[in-house]
């Protein structure tokens, strides 16, 4: 394994479900440290390539490497030591309603055996403390939470095990702007003391544009357009041009029942 080799590359990633095609050759790189960014409308497959990474679903074809390390077709061991490189911060947060939140933030440590509970316990109040929330959260059931709070403790439960790389899916859906912005500002800040690789799918353009180095917009199952955070208002692309600025005229067309 090359040692420049990028934290995660995708090669000609195709994924379809019956005629429909979702992903038609999907190309993407993600450097060590690097937090990327990938946007585009509902529907047009970012849920799906996320899947792909993560294992939950297999690409048809193309190639998928973590650390220059092909995972398609990994026997399920190998496959779950890869895994124990990635943390991730759900859309919903999807926490268990039955656990306390300590013990939602401290999960994938007891499930894998990697923490006795006192460890375990821990180990969540210091990484609730890293996203802002006092020890007293620890013993709360998640129905006692607001949104926002839900959202925090999503995000410890993404640091709990010192992940190399971290997942956002949809981190700011559902919540209000100012709410928002502190995700954003926390995400941006943990990602950046951890020294994780970031990968995350939006189309929160404030979302996008705080947390990212560089942003890559999917369209028609295909990345249409990457580079730097700072140029994406000068892309010179219109696909990016239209999604940025909401515009209901453009070549993205969207489907509409009057």
């Amino acid at each position: 394994m090359s040692a420049a080799a990028p934290k995660i590359r995708l090669k000609g990633v195709r994924k379809s479900f019956d005629r429909k095609i979702v992903l038609d050759g999907v190309d993407l790189e993600v450097g060590v440290g690097e937090s990327v960014v990938i946007i585009g409308g509902s529907g047009v497959g970012k849920s799906v390539l996320l899947k792909c990474i993560l294992g939950l679903l297999p690409p048809d074809a193309g190639s998928i490497q973590i650390d220059g390390q092909e995972v398609i077709g990994l026997r399920s061991r190998d496959r779950e030591q890869v895994n124990r490189k990635f943390g991730m911060l759900f859309q919903g947060a999807a926490l268990f309603d039955s656990l306390p939140v300590w013990e939602n933030v401290a999960f994938g440590l007891l499930a894998q055996k990697r923490a006795t509970r006192a460890a375990a316990k821990e180990i969540a109040i210091a990484k609730l403390s890293q996203v802002g929330l006092g020890p007293e959260v620890a013993d709360l059931s998640p129905a006692e939470l607001s949104g926002g709070m839900k959202k925090r403790v999503g995000l410890a439960r993404a640091i709990a095990s010192e992940p190399e790389i971290i997942f956002f899916d949809e981190p700011t859906t559902g919540l209000d702007p100012i709410m928002s912005d502190v995700i954003n500002d926390l995400i941006a800040k943990i990602t950046r003391d951890v020294g994780a690789t970031g990968l995350s799918i939006t189309h929160d353009m404030a979302s996008a544009r705080k947390i990212s180095d560089r942003i890559a917009m999917i369209h028609a199952g295909k990345i249409v357009w990457s580079g730097p955070t700072s140029t994406i208002d000068k892309s010179g692309n219109d696909y990016v041009d239209q999604f940025i600025h909401g515009r209901a005229e453009g070549p993205i067309k969207m489907a509409v029942r009057l």
